[in-house]
């Protein structure tokens, strides 16, 4: 089942469109990802190179000796990692999809550096931005409704 999706960064100066052919997404726990994201892991959608058109190019980071990662320079977001020598697939980043509600983590990497304690928050309060005050008061002031 393949269909093609879309996606970019947060100020829409980088995009892609690339076709997908399942589902599958899985969560890289190593050090370089979690530098890159900021976060616990970094959420992929692997994909064969030649899957991924660039609409609008992102920046490169050389971010080791064997590869490499979109961004975008205006605004930060991360958009994905590619092996250095061009060869193999490419990940894209499960949230800069424009919708990445379908795919569903089916493996970790990364192993080595996964943190046990961020993997499973089910029964961890939620607190919703349009009724967090600190959050909502904000983007009223601004006249804006709250952004999902």
């Amino acid at each position: 089942m393949s269909k093609t999706m879309s996606g970019g960064c947060q100020c829409g100066r980088a995009r892609f469109s690339v076709t997908v052919e399942n589902d599958d997404a899985y969560l890289c726990h190593c050090r370089k990802c979690q530098k890159a994201t900021g976060g616990f892991a970094a959420a992929f959608v692997e994909v064969p190179a030649g899957a991924v058109t660039w609409l609008a190019a992102p920046d490169w980071y050389e971010s080791s000796p064997v590869a490499r990662r979109p961004f975008c320079s205006s605004c930060g977001t991360p958009l994905g990692f590619a092996w250095a020598d061009g060869t193999g697939t490419v990940d894209l980043t499960v949230g800069s999809f424009d919708d990445p509600s379908a795919f569903v983590p089916v493996a970790h990497a990364g192993a080595e550096s996964l943190h046990e304690a961020w993997l499973d928050t089910k029964d961890l309060p939620r607190h919703y931005s349009a009724t967090t005050e600190s959050v909502a008061k904000r983007w009223q002031a601004a006249g804006l409704e709250v952004p999902e």
